[in-house]
């Protein structure tokens, strides 16, 4: 019986997490108004009344489907935030790795989050996305505060510090084409699969961060 509950928890778990795949593709594709809940069920083979019985409506669907990317970065973040090992350059260089990571292997969840930060009609719905991502922004810039305040890290503006790594690998995944030709790809590849280009973008946004940050570059090892 005990095997049985567990068998049907991790089957509502698999189409819980399908039906928020087919979103992301959706929401990607047609954006959130243009994607019913229709158009949910028949691209992700389940019914009507299953998606409002996990979810309840699209709206709470969204958020879930954010709730779910925004956890994965939390984790991280927290995990180098409490490893004491680590210097405060070390834990960025570890979270650089994440996003980028993230990011490219997202690029759907990308253009869905963008397109969803652009709009300001649905003043609750962007409020929960600003929300959703809120902490990891301040853990983050906690880091780059404490670097600061133990005198190994510059004077600088951390939050916008924090918004220049985001913001260069934003400009990456704007469009598929400028990509190929900031990278110089050959035009219709996929560079977001190309480990050339995150390794490219890692070491550059690394590179940006310590030389923007350390007091004594020449005296400090990036990992």
């Amino acid at each position: 019986m005990f095997k049985l509950c567990v068998l049907i928890l991790v089957m509502s778990i698999d189409k819980k997490e399908h039906i928020m795949d087919v979103a992301v593709a959706l929401f990607a594709e047609k954006g959130y108004e243009g994607t019913s809940i229709r158009d949910l069920a028949h691209e992700a083979d389940v019914n009507i009344a299953m998606i409002n019985y996990y979810f309840g409506s699209k709206e709470k669907l969204f958020v879930a489907l954010l709730e779910s990317k925004a956890r994965y970065m939390r984790e991280r973040i927290d995990a180098v935030q409490n490893d004491a090992s680590l210097t405060e350059l070390e834990k960025l260089n570890q979270i650089i790795d994440g996003y980028v990571n993230r990011f490219l292997s997202q690029p759907a969840f990308h253009r869905v989050l963008q397109q969803e930060l652009l709009v300001t009609n649905r003043e609750i719905l962007h409020q929960n996305v600003i929300e959703l991502f809120t902490k990891n922004t301040q853990d983050v810039v906690s880091i780059i505060e404490k670097g600061v305040r133990k005198k190994i890290f510059k004077k600088v503006d951390p939050p916008l510090l924090f918004a220049s790594i985001i913001g260069t690998i934003n400009q990456v995944m704007l469009s598929r084409s400028m990509c190929n030709i900031l990278m110089n790809k050959a035009p219709g590849t996929d560079p977001y699969q190309d480990p050339e280009l995150k390794k490219r973008i890692t070491q550059h946004i690394k590179q940006l961060v310590q030389d923007h940050l350390l007091i004594q570059p020449a005296l400090q090892k990036q990992k």
